[in-house]
């Protein structure tokens, strides 16, 4: 899900600013980084399973399967609410900074900027003439730096999940 919103904005930006699209990639990494702390969890999960005895006995409790269960669903919904977080971000970021590396103002100071929704320049010279420093870097920088600690922040969500599944995981009885 997060790399589905983060990728379309990085796309819708990228036509307008395509030099920006290298770095506007990260919300796309960090959204699939997530799918590796399911991964992880999914093996150690997997590998505590024990086979049943040739006598049929099982030695997998009920106790043990709810177990990793929870686990599963802890660290997959903790996933879950972090892809969000961090395509939602991604998504409002990378437009964020692309609209301010190409002009656009979301915010009209003169009465002429009002007249109109925004004031978007239609050729790169035309943009240099009306606004000056267009790229914008000092501000371009601020809201990137904003927008890491935010996508950092979100995904320490799933990271807190894995670990809680980590922890549950590892809790079994065994019924022999």
């Amino acid at each position: 899900m997060g790399t589905w919103k983060a990728g379309q904005s990085v796309i819708y930006t990228g036509i307008r600013h395509p030099s920006s699209v290298m770095k506007n990639v990260i919300p796309i990494v960090m959204a699939g980084v997530i799918g590796i702390y399911g991964l992880i969890v999914g093996v150690i999960i997997g590998q505590s399973i024990t086979k049943p005895s040739n006598d049929r006995e099982n030695a997998y409790s009920t106790y043990t399967g709810l177990a990793h269960l929870c686990a599963g669903l802890c660290c997959g919904f903790s996933g879950l609410a972090a892809g969000l977080c961090i395509g939602i971000i991604g998504d409002y970021g990378v437009r964020a900074v692309g609209y301010r590396a190409s002009a656009v103002t979301l915010f009209p100071t003169s009465q002429t900027e009002r007249e109109g929704y925004s004031n978007i320049p239609d050729s790169d010279e035309a943009a240099e003439n009306t606004i000056e420093n267009v790229s914008g870097s000092d501000d371009q920088n601020k809201l990137f730096i904003g927008m890491l600690i935010m996508l950092i922040f979100s995904e320490a969500l799933a990271l807190y999940g894995m670990i809680v599944a980590l922890i549950v995981s590892q809790h079994s009885y065994s019924c022999v």
